[in-house]
């Protein structure tokens, strides 16, 4: 059995079962992870206040069996809004640390054009891939750029607004 302890943001989490959570993690020495806590939605359950989406944590794991969440103290909030926690836990895979990603998600400032370029994809350098011009929106399923006209032919829930204009 292996125990880890890093500092985390929490990406997402989803009801498993009665009682247990499965939350999704962006952490600073490992990257993403996933761990189920149980019984974190008992009302008696010390982690459920520290592991909302958006929270900044020192966390505690254990490998057996799969991750199990065993410890958590809330440290902090971030600026990423539920939509963007929503967009980065689609866009990152588990066990890639990326220290750079890490400073933009903890950073005063949270901006998607400065994050997209940490992750490698950098809409400073881009253009649309349907025309050529300034991009104003990341399409996720295609991993792609696009200018406002272009993008209105996609579905919004897969589109990330990036620039009104200037990038």
């Amino acid at each position: 059995m292996q125990e880890y302890v890093t500092q985390a943001v929490v990406l997402n989490k989803e009801p498993v079962r009665e009682a247990d959570v499965r939350y999704s993690f962006f952490t600073k020495r490992f990257g993403k992870v996933t761990g189920k806590a149980t019984s974190a939605r008992k009302i008696n359950s010390k982690l459920a206040g520290h592991l909302e989406p958006g929270t900044l944590a020192t966390v505690r794991f254990v490998e057996k069996g799969g991750t199990q969440i065993v410890d958590a103290m809330k440290s902090g909030v971030v600026r990423a809004t539920m939509p963007d926690l929503r967009f980065l836990h689609a866009m990152t895979t588990e066990g890639m640390p990326d220290a750079e990603l890490w400073a933009e998600l903890t950073a005063e400032a949270f901006s998607w054009p400065r994050v997209l370029a940490a992750m490698g994809w950098d809409p400073a350098e881009a253009a649309c891939e349907q025309c050529g011009n300034a991009v104003a929106y990341f399409y996720l399923p295609r991993q792609e750029f696009f200018c406002a006209p272009c993008a209105s032919n996609f579905k919004r829930d897969g589109l990330l607004l990036i620039s009104n204009g200037e990038v």
